[in-house]
């Protein structure tokens, strides 16, 4: 039997012997909380009775408890399961070591139905992208995904923890796995992505802000990627032979990851098509892939029992760093552009074509206007000589 299950027994035991217990456990431990059917039952047959104000519910501490609170908790957990015992909930009871320290112990079955969830949940997420992995969507893995964060984030509420990611030290960090070879249709659409992308290179503006070169599964289309990007960012021409070049001086030739053949035939100039579709398809099997690896290294986190609950939460939310940062620039691939900002009119205003013409002709008066009202001004300045005599 496991320390947990003790655990199990002895918070039970506790609340057969002191029913008062319930009202330090009710708050925060619930029946899904025990790892055993016939603990569920008989914690929930507790919390029943307790509810329906049994009298033995109201017992203090030393003081007696009815033989009543044992056999109706063993009738309504029946009800709920089968095979119990009279014999076995007096077992409870001589299983727990101190009955006032049912708080610990429940503690302990929180602390392991804590980890039971994690590692269920990213079980789930494991199965839905290898799912989605043969029919070609993600919408199952981006749904576990979510469920999975939102569990971790309830997890530390309930257990009082911050639910911030921490990376693990060296001793509990995950081991490296062995990259699996991606599918014949992945790098197919990788090549066409790249070939798209060297035949018409004015495409790169609109994947760069979402589509890294780790999202490619071919190390040797992750170094032509990045010899496009360079390319592109120091606004040199991108041709067949540009790309060969750059990808010789990133040293991508000299350590056998691409060859001349494979670059040229890559970056063939007659490819062509939407680089945009492409760049999704490789998008959505980055994240199948980041899925599948963050899932089981959260599952590993799960089960080591060694670690407190709020370091597996903080272990496991920085595990799926990687996987939301692809949720994020899926999500970008998915948004159109921005489109630059125009200026907006005042209500009633005329539309801009009216106000420049009447912009124009304002101009217009002004130049033709202006000798005559100078002209005006320098003959008011001069003194009136109608009626004006000279001095004999």
């Amino acid at each position: 039997m496991t320390p947990l299950v003790h655990a199990e027994q002895a918070v039970l035991g506790a609340v057969l012997l002191q029913p008062g217990q319930l009202d330090r456990l009710t708050p925060w431990l619930r029946p899904e909380h025990f790892s055993r059917p016939a603990h569920t039952a008989i914690y929930a047959a507790m919390l029943k009775l307790k509810a329906e104000g049994h009298p033995a519910a109201a017992t203090k501490a030393g003081a007696p408890v009815p033989l009543a609170w044992v056999t109706d908790t063993l009738r309504e957990a029946g009800t709920r399961t089968r095979g119990l015992t009279a014999s076995y909930l007096h077992s409870l009871a001589s299983a727990c070591p101190r009955p006032g320290h049912g708080p610990v112990y429940g503690r302990m079955v929180l602390e392991g139905a804590i980890h039971r969830s994690v590692a269920q949940h990213a079980a789930r997420l494991h199965q839905a992208a290898l799912a989605d992995s043969r029919t070609g969507t993600v919408e199952e893995t981006l749904h576990h995904a979510q469920v999975l964060n939102d569990v971790l984030a309830d997890l530390a509420r309930g257990w009082g923890a911050e639910a911030r990611p921490v990376q693990p030290p060296t001793a509990h960090a995950p081991k490296a796995e062995r990259l699996q070879p991606a599918g014949e249709h992945v790098l197919a659409d990788e090549e066409f992505l790249l070939g798209c992308l060297t035949s018409r290179p004015d495409q790169l503006l609109g994947l760069v802000r979402w589509l890294r070169p780790g999202d490619f599964a071919d190390p040797g289309h992750q170094q032509i990627y990045r010899a496009l990007g360079a390319l592109h960012h120091r606004g040199e021409p991108i041709d067949q032979l540009t790309v060969l070049w750059e990808t010789q001086r990133r040293g991508a030739l000299a350590d056998g990851t691409l060859d001349i053949e494979r670059v040229r035939r890559i970056c063939d100039p007659l490819v062509g098509g939407a680089a945009e579709h492409f760049g999704e398809q490789v998008v959505n099997a980055s994240l199948l892939r980041t899925a599948a690896t963050a899932a089981r290294q959260v599952g590993a986190l799960a089960d080591r029992d060694a670690l407190a609950p709020g370091q597996l939460i903080g272990y496991a939310l920085h595990a799926l760093e990687p996987l939301e940062d692809v949720r994020r620039r899926l999500r970008l691939a998915h948004e159109a552009e921005p489109e630059p900002r125009r200026p907006t009119s005042r209500p009633g205003a005329p539309p801009p074509a009216a106000r420049i013409d009447a912009a124009r002709a304002r101009s217009r008066l002004a130049n033709t206007t202006a000798p005559a009202a100078v002209a005006a001004a320098s003959c008011a300045a001069l003194p009136d000589r109608r009626n004006h005599r000279s001095p004999s």
